[in-house]
């Protein structure tokens, strides 16, 4: 029975992860972190409610994030100091904040995941994008995500960028001059824009460019409850990496 601690369980991810937790035989979810959990009366009595990282005081086998980009930093090292495997679905992670905590994962000899989306659609958008580079260095990301979304670019438009930008051949890309800022983010070379609207849930479209031609690839998650797929996968195979891994890729 594996013991599942869950960081962000009120909110909109963490509550749908509660409930994949608790529908599942081999998993037990045993302690609960957010800044409202120890109000809450969502939670059964048996699990533990912790309102703030400092007061955590109970071990599990996996820590799950679905936090805040300010929390999610701390969160992830106090798990892998704890020897709990983390699963971090939370966005804000920087390219330096994610290689402190995998050489602290190595140092603790402890496998994670840390993954900027848990859609199968996103993480194929990424691989069809991966390969299209190669034939398309002229790309453009738009991504679209619901109202209260706390980040703009999103995590997997940021990994999106950077999967198109290492494996084309900059030096055949177009070279633009325009400085606008309605060109977007610049990742690397490559345009990444943000929509951020009422009635939009999590999608992504990447926008290829060649001569006489074009090509599209779209993915649209339309209910949370989709990222379940992801996070269910991701919680039966943490146990057995021996190193803080990015992507759902690295585990499919």
């Amino acid at each position: 029975m594996k013991k599942i601690l869950i960081a962000g369980a009120t909110g909109s991810m963490g509550r749908q992860t509660v409930q994949l937790v608790e529908n599942l035989p081999d998993c037990q979810l045993v302690a609960v972190l957010a800044p409202t959990a120890s109000e809450s009366s969502d939670f059964k009595p048996a699990v533990a409610r912790f309102d703030n990282l400092a007061a955590v005081n109970i071990a599990a086998d996996i820590w799950i994030d679905f936090t805040t980009p300010q929390a999610v930093y701390e969160n992830t090292k106090f798990a892998l100091k704890h020897h709990m495997h983390p699963i971090v679905g939370t966005s804000g992670l920087t390219s330096e904040q994610t290689k402190q905590l995998q050489e602290l994962a190595k140092k603790e000899k402890i496998g994670g995941l840390i993954a900027p989306n848990f859609g199968l659609s996103a993480v194929l958008l990424m691989k069809f994008a991966q390969e299209a580079a190669r034939y398309f260095p002229d790309a453009e990301v738009i991504e679209m995500h619901h109202a209260d979304k706390k980040d703009a670019p999103s995590a997997t438009a940021i990994a999106t960028a950077k999967v198109i930008a290492e494996n084309r051949n900059s030096e055949n890309c177009f070279k633009t001059t325009s400085d606008s800022k309605a060109r977007g983010a610049d990742y690397d070379g490559v345009p990444v824009h943000s929509v951020r609207l009422p009635g939009y849930i999590a999608h992504e479209q990447v926008l290829f460019g060649g001569s006489g031609e074009a090509l599209t690839i779209r993915q649209d998650s339309f209910s949370r409850s989709s990222f379940m797929q992801g996070v269910k996968v991701a919680m039966s195979r943490v146990m057995d990496l021996t190193d803080l891994v990015v992507g759902l890729d690295q585990i499919l």
